[in-house]
């Protein structure tokens, strides 16, 4: 899958900050193919068809993705970036309000579209396995840190495995929500929180 420089972040002259206009471009180009990927589906999301609907040239846009993957991924990781929490150091309060966030994404149009297609496309198209991964990675770093800082610090056993914490974690929600196809509130995100630090709690 290609990359650009533009890929999580506007470009700039060296030294002169972001392009203003660069910025512009991106954020309206990045709107179009939100709406195009929930009215459409992921297959909708085309230079083309981006182009059209945005008013940012075609040339633009392949600069800053020179392939539509990339695109989606940035529509559903500007989502992502948006919900993450800063932790307060606070365990139970910085799990819940990172898995809120989770939560929230999940019942977000443009995050569950871009979510279902990876996952539907990852298994046979290398470019949406990779993509898949990447979501993965931006979509746990917040709640890695939690756990790993919670570790640190005695919280949370020392041999506490971070990998299948996060997967116990957050996967109870995501197969609620894309599996089951049900909403929930909060309440489910505190029960998850709350059986996870009763069965972790350090013993001694």
């Amino acid at each position: 899958m290609s990359t650009s420089s533009a890929a999580y972040g506007p470009p700039g002259t060296p030294g002169r900050g972001p392009d203003p206009r660069a910025a512009r471009s991106r954020a309206a180009a990045l709107a179009a193919a939100q709406e195009l990927l929930v009215e459409q589906g992921w297959a909708a999301v085309t230079h083309v068809a981006v182009a059209a609907r945005s008013g940012v040239g075609r040339t633009t846009l392949y600069r800053h993705w020179p392939d539509t993957s990339g695109m989606l991924r940035d529509a559903v990781v500007q989502r992502i970036q948006a919900a993450h929490i800063t932790p307060s150091g606070d365990l139970r309060a910085d799990l819940v309000g990172e898995l809120d966030a989770l939560r929230r994404l999940l019942h977000d149009p443009v995050s569950e579209h871009g979510m279902r297609a990876v996952i539907e496309r990852a298994g046979v198209d290398p470019v949406f396995a990779r993509l898949k991964q990447e979501l993965y990675a931006a979509g746990s770093r917040v709640q890695r840190e939690i756990l790993e800082r919670a570790r640190a610090a005695g919280e949370l056993p020392a041999d506490l495995d971070v990998d299948l914490a996060v997967d116990r974690l957050a996967g109870p929600l995501v197969y609620r929500r894309l599996l089951a196809g049900a909403e929930f509130g909060t309440d489910v995100v505190q029960a998850v929180v709350d059986g996870f630090l009763a069965a972790e709690a350090p013993r001694g």
